[in-house]
């Protein structure tokens, strides 16, 4: 079994989290607390339908922002299933709905009627009545047990999802939850009853308490965050959702950044690369598009097997691995198009497909893979409910005039942060200087008050330089 461990980077600024796979890093979420792009996902709205559109099966509703949401067809109740949309919605009719996808470059949010409210050990669904269990819980018995429990526990009209995590849990812990879920329902449906415009009714977890929901289980090994304060908040949380999971959190103390201690901080600088390169000698290009991602697969120089065929399968089959690792690394959603080399043989081909196949198993995104073509191409589709670490993390560059990424200002102004932040821990400072590319300093400066978190408990004040020389990702800092 892998050991799989939890890392959590905690600032006022931004929190990120790294989940590693045998010490390799295998996924990484980022949510910036001052960004003025929110992450949306599972928020719940009182809407106001702005228009109806039935040419196109949607509508657009209005829950407080600049740009309306979209809603489909296939987002409204269940019970509605098989009516035209504008059967089923009029303009200016108020609803409650919850934010399935973030605005992804162009397309605005996605939104649906179907609201959920996921625990650790169910989902309920408050328009739907079925009980669903996961597919994952294979045992009939256990499944028949589940599906008893909840149905004694929660009101005849109100459904439910158990998740796997539930499979073995007491009834007594999935009673628990139940009741958390169906208060925490009953205050949703009285804020909205209330509601006289387009208003929050309910905001997701924040990134921590999500990650400590959705992934902290029997197989991590460890959840390591370097924040005393998230550590007690955490640790209370995993008190009432999982206390037998509570020693599995681990307060970092130690002088070096918990993302260098752990080796993510270079990790994470690799998994911008459009080049993957792979033990056999072949290499990965991944091309982001807005509407499609495109990967192709070169080989090189390995000469290990007998002949050009076994070679081609051999690096097929370990681009097929790396390319689903690199898919959940960089959190690449959409249509994406995966060019292997081409192969001759068609039971290389199944291989080929087959190694895909299982690589992606334990992706927590819903997948779809399309059968291989025979000049080597398969078509899939990867869920998609924000931004790519890609975007989020870079900006087009200036100079390339957007053939190529830089670090985005926002991200860079963390790292020098961080760092000035590590250098200064246990050292008297009088001065501490920076020294930027004309434009980041100049933004620096326009967000000066970001440091002041970091200067406030030390007599030192900041100076910030423009360096015409440096390059944009590169930077000084000097301490006197």
């Amino acid at each position: 079994m892998n050991r799989i461990e939890v890392i959590a980077n905690c600032s006022a600024e931004e929190t990120r989290v790294a989940i590693l796979d045998d010490g390799r890093l295998a996924e990484f979420f980022s949510e910036r607390h001052s960004s003025a792009t929110q992450f949306l996902v599972g928020n719940i709205y009182a809407g106001k339908v702005a228009n109806v559109l039935p040419g196109m099966d949607a509508a657009f509703v209005n829950i407080g922002f600049d740009k309306n949401a979209y809603l489909y067809i296939t987002d409204v109740l269940i019970s509605d299933r098989g009516r035209s949309i504008d059967q089923i919605l009029k303009k200016d009719q108020r609803v409650m709905v919850q934010v399935i996808k973030d605005t992804i470059g162009t397309k605005g949010m996605k939104i649906t009627l179907n609201v959920t409210l996921p625990g650790r050990y169910i989902v309920l669904t408050p328009f739907q009545r079925q009980v669903h269990i996961s597919k994952e819980i294979e045992d009939p018995e256990e499944s028949r047990r589940l599906a008893g429990i909840i149905s004694e526990l929660l009101p005849h009209d109100v459904g439910c999802v158990a998740r796997t995590e539930a499979e073995g849990v007491s009834r007594e812990e999935i009673q628990r939850e139940a009741a958390y879920l169906m208060g925490l329902w009953k205050e949703i449906a009285k804020k909205h009853e209330q509601a006289t415009g387009p208003k929050l009714l309910y905001k997701e977890l924040d990134l921590t308490h999500q990650v400590t929901r959705d992934i902290l289980s029997e197989e991590t090994a460890s959840y390591v965050i370097d924040s005393p304060e998230v550590y007690r908040e955490l640790s209370d949380f995993v008190g009432k959702i999982a206390p037998h999971l509570r020693n599995r959190l681990v307060l970092y103390n130690k002088r070096q950044p918990i993302f260098s201690a752990y080796g993510v901080e270079s990790e994470l600088g690799r998994m911008l690369r459009s080049h993957i390169p792979l033990k056999s000698g072949g290499v990965i290009v991944i091309q982001e598009a807005e509407s499609i991602t495109m990967i192709d697969v070169n080989t090189a120089r390995f000469v290990g097997a007998t002949t050009q065929e076994e070679t081609v399968t051999q690096t097929n089959i370990e681009a097929a691995e790396e390319v689903a690792r690199q898919l959940r690394l960089r959190n690449i959603g959409g249509i994406i198009v995966v060019d292997f080399i081409d192969m001759r043989r068609e039971v290389n081909r199944r291989k080929v497909l087959e190694a895909f196949r299982l690589a992606l198993r334990n992706d927590r995104a819903r997948v779809r893979i399309h059968p291989l073509t025979k000049l080597g191409l398969v078509e899939m589709t990867r869920e998609r409910r924000r931004e790519s670490n890609l975007t989020l993390l870079t900006d087009a560059c200036e100079s390339c005039q957007g053939s190529g990424r830089v670090l985005s200002r926002e991200t860079l102004l963390l790292k020098v942060s961080r760092e000035l932040n590590s250098l200064m821990e246990g050292r008297t400072v009088n001065i501490a200087k920076v020294q930027l590319a004309p434009k980041l300093a100049q933004h620096l400066k326009d967000h000066q008050q970001r440091f002041e978190t970091i200067l406030k408990s030390r007599p030192a004040r900041l100076t910030v330089q423009e360096d015409a020389s440096l390059p944009w990702e590169e930077y000084k800092i000097i301490l006197e």
